[in-house]
């Protein structure tokens, strides 16, 4: 009975890797009464967000206690439903680079805006008189720049950078130009590219750039340049256990089939043996599986309700701030839903 039992765990908690194919996937099973136990009284005394590392611009952190729909409706939230601000419209007053007009425009309107989305309201395009857009839904940036040549350069120099000046547009040559009393509002905040060393085109002498650039609020449903991450994506905890010890040297061969840091070898009364350390680390490439003598010392898995995300911002926000923002559309999604079953239940 208790052999069962763990059997029926595994097959609840655990998505074996195998050789050939992956088992315990199927969503079909959650219909069954093993599954019974995955409540809402369940989900309140399990669920646990555990932050494992954070800096500027990237997040680690492990989503314990949830069901994958809702892990991955999280991500899908992070990519495509949180807001930020973009270039959306780019008025060309002269272009005489290489760079058709087209192609320019879409360069600047994927460059990451350094501007509090929260500060600002969505930009109704479709009202009449708009066009301009306002100081509360609408950022001016402005891009003027003109090849000339460098008069103190050597005369045999062929070197660009020092024949020419401003040869090299950047997007650090993107100005802000305040609308209304954002000068007074966004005082302490500088608004502009998140990164001034992405280069927008190459000059000549007598070429020159003049654009003004409309940024508004939106999402990245919209369009890919409104995501605020460059990367969001989870995946499952790896588990790793050894069903025998392994000594000597076939300890130093299952060492070399995980990742750095999973597997050590530690001297237990002269003998070397095998131990995990850190399944975490494991990318779950399977090699020790095509080892004969090895396959069946370990058995590997993923721990179905554990997802360790990693979250990378384009820098417009922090990706905690990031984190905390999809939280809040999650909410309001399901607050939304509720509303919409008692308006059903009253009709």
């Amino acid at each position: 009975m208790a052999a069962t039992m763990r059997n029926v765990d595994e097959i609840r908690d655990r998505v074996i890797l195998c050789e050939f194919d992956v088992k315990n996937v199927s969503d079909l099973l959650l219909g069954m009464p093993i599954y019974t136990h995955y409540t809402i009284i369940y989900l309140l005394q399990n669920f646990r967000i555990d932050l494992v590392q954070m800096d500027e611009t990237s997040l680690e952190f492990d989503m314990v206690g949830i069901d994958a729909a809702i892990a991955n409706a999280f991500r899908r939230i992070l990519l495509a439903e949180v807001p930020t601000m973009a270039v959306e419209k780019v008025f060309i007053y002269n272009n005489t680079s290489i760079i058709q007009d087209e192609i320019l425009a879409h360069r600047l309107g994927l460059i990451p805006i350094k501007a509090d989305p929260r500060l600002f309201e969505y930009r109704n395009c479709h009202v009449e008189g708009d066009e301009e857009g306002t100081e509360i839904d609408t950022i001016q940036l402005q891009l003027k720049i003109k090849c000339t040549r460098n008069l103190r350069a050597t005369k045999d120099s062929a070197d660009p950078r020092e024949l020419y000046l401003n040869h090299m547009v950047y997007s650090k040559d993107m100005k802000w130009v305040p609308i209304g009393n954002q000068a007074d509002v966004f005082a302490d905040i500088d608004i502009g590219p998140v990164h001034g060393d992405i280069l927008l085109a190459q000059l000549r002498p007598g070429q020159e750039l003049d654009i003004v650039m409309h940024c508004v609020k939106g999402i990245g449903q919209d369009h890919a340049k409104f995501s605020p991450v460059a990367t969001a994506s989870y995946r499952l905890l790896p588990e790793i256990t050894l069903m025998e010890t392994v000594e000597g040297e076939k300890a130093e061969r299952l060492k070399r089939c995980f990742s750095p840091g999973v597997i050590e070898v530690e001297n237990h009364g002269g003998k070397v043996v095998a131990k995990v350390v850190n399944s975490r680390l494991d990318t779950c490439s399977r090699e020790v599986l095509r080892h004969e003598d090895l396959k069946n010392a370990v058995k590997l898995a993923r721990v179905r309700d554990h997802f360790i995300f990693s979250v990378e911002s384009t820098g417009i926000l922090a990706p905690d701030v990031l984190v905390t923002e999809a939280i809040k559309v999650l909410m309001t999604k399901c607050r939304r839903f509720l509303s919409e079953l008692d308006s059903t239940e009253m009709e």
